[in-house]
């Protein structure tokens, strides 16, 4: 490559980190529900937060909103979408087949340091048990799926597990105030021990399996409460 092809290749990879920057950043902000459903999003608040114009601002509501976590109302402006089970029971029954195949589609092998992270998570897990905190569980859930996305080698079937479990993740934040929190995180923690243990063995075949039964009996016990429905 020239010194000119690296000149331009530098700010179209700048341009490209800060946009997946401010794109995980609002995503998560949703997901958590920080943005609670039906707020506005104002490009021009976001545009002054994150020091940029409202082009890079719009493309992100823009994918956003194709991933079924933002909405467009003409003349009104951006909201953040609404979520219960019921709507989502068939994308529910489509994460529990595609977890089973994440071991199976080319699994990029786990090296130890993708371990150490893990158990540095199983660690922060131990903590919350002593001190229980649903935002501090719903955050350590989603780096958790991070290390299982890492793990995916299939790139089509890892877009479509990252998107289902962000247009999902937030139906379990609603629903807490029906759920127990420190049995859900002691239920969390023995699928966390339990991939972590196929893990170190190599056994990736055996974390999609783990995997879909988790996200099976976590549907189960939402669907305990009919009001945690539309929560």
């Amino acid at each position: 490559m020239s010194p000119d092809d690296e000149a331009l290749e530098r700010p179209l990879s700048m341009s490209r980190e800060r946009f997946e920057r401010i794109y995980k950043t609002i995503r998560d902000r949703i997901c958590l529900l920080e943005y609670g459903p039906g707020e506005r999003l104002a490009e021009e608040d976001l545009g002054r937060e994150f020091h940029v114009s409202r082009t890079p601002i719009r493309r992100v509501l823009s994918r956003l909103e194709s991933e079924g976590l933002l909405e467009s109302r003409h003349g009104v402006g951006t909201f953040v979408t609404d979520v219960d089970l019921d709507s989502l029971a068939q994308v529910y029954q489509l994460r529990m087949e595609l977890a089973e195949l994440m071991g199976k589609l080319d699994p990029i092998p786990r090296s130890e340091a993708d371990l150490i992270r893990v158990r540095a998570l199983l660690a922060r897990c131990d903590d919350l048990l002593r001190r229980p905190d649903a935002h501090g569980y719903a955050r350590l859930n989603m780096d958790f799926f991070q290390e299982l996305g890492a793990m995916i080698g299939n790139a089509p079937l890892r877009e479509i597990t990252e998107r289902l479990y962000y247009l999902t993740t937030r139906i379990w934040l609603k629903s807490v105030p029906h759920l127990n929190l420190p049995d859900e995180i002691v239920v969390f923690r023995r699928e966390m021990a339990d991939i972590l243990a196929a893990m170190e063995i190599g056994d990736l075949e055996a974390v999609g399996y783990i995997r879909r039964s988790h996200i099976s009996m976590s549907v189960k016990r939402m669907q305990r409460y009919p009001d945690g429905k539309s929560a």
